[in-house]
């Protein structure tokens, strides 16, 4: 027998035909969920999953909105996905479950998060958390990462070369290095305080929101500036020049900046590289790629 204190969890157990037909008497056959490989548990006040270590072939554990404090999954080795979201979970173990491909874990009281053993891992949503770390090392083959909402004032995502989305708006990060990301697409990394960002290594990148930061450097240059579907770099209040691949192109087409702030195909010369970049006043003098005063 398999021991199930929780109520709810066991009247669901007995309602889907893996009880031992007896109500309420905190037990279930354990031969008759050491078989099951899904379990759709969602939205049903479950406080305590103990018992769930004798679904040893689970695969899926969908547990969402649920009052679970505490989750041990240590002994579902064959776990693939775990989608445990909406809970009180401040604590979350899954380096025993490394053949884990998603992980959805967000809107939970979580302050850390290791996955560094969870190679198989392709997809993380760990937002709306408090999180001040995440170890991702080892995550080789994540390719989404939604983040957003805690407190990171780092991410390290050196190991993660296949990563294609990544959503860490709201946060306290100061510095993003994504110069080994080069398959990233999506870059959603507002609402932080990173003074310098630089996706010239990300020649597949085609949106960027990078406003409401401490932006005064900012390098587009990836090759790739009239493929974006989306740019904003606004409210950015000490950023001015912002090197992209054509300056022509971006003043026409990227909108999204402060009044202060410029495109250059080269920031590093100074000033602006032609006239119509020099947009600080239209009566602008373009003089030798540097606007030099006014008429």
């Amino acid at each position: 027998r398999s021991y199930i204190p929780d109520d709810n969890f066991e009247n669901y157990l007995e309602a889907n035909g893996m009880g031992d037909g007896i109500a309420l008497n905190d037990s279930v056959f354990t031969f008759n969920i050491s078989t099951v490989d899904s379990l759709n548990i969602n939205t049903k006040a479950i406080s305590d999953l103990t018992g769930i270590q004798d679904f040893t072939l689970l695969t899926n554990l969908y547990c969402s909105d649920n009052l679970l404090s505490i989750l041990d999954v240590s002994t579902n080795s064959l776990l693939a996905e775990l989608y445990c979201n909406f809970n009180n979970l401040s604590v979350l173990d899954v380096s025993h479950n490394t053949s884990l491909t998603s992980l959805i874990c967000d809107n939970n009281q979580l302050t850390t998060l290791d996955v560094s053993n969870n190679i198989n891992l392709l997809s993380l949503y760990c937002m709306d958390n408090q999180l001040s770390t995440i170890n991702l090392n080892g995550a080789l083959l994540l390719s989404d990462l939604s983040c957003y909402d805690n407190q990171l004032t780092n991410l390290d995502l050196s190991t993660n070369t296949s990563l294609a989305l990544l959503f860490c708006e709201d946060n306290q990060i100061t510095s993003l290095d994504l110069s080994l990301n080069l398959g990233l697409t999506y870059l959603s990394c507002n609402s932080n305080q990173i003074t310098s960002l630089d996706v010239v290594a990300n020649p597949v990148l085609t949106s960027l929101y990078c406003n409401d930061n401490l932006l005064t450097s900012l390098d587009v240059r990836n090759g790739n500036n009239t493929n974006f579907i989306q740019f904003n770099a606004s409210s950015n209040s000490n950023l001015e020049c912002i090197s992209v691949d054509d300056s022509t192109y971006s003043t026409n087409n990227w909108i999204y900046l402060d009044p202060q702030s410029y495109y250059s195909n080269d920031c590093s010369l100074g000033g602006c590289m032609d006239p119509l970049s020099c947009n600080y006043d239209p009566l602008s003098i373009f003089d030798n790629g540097t606007c030099t005063g006014y008429y």
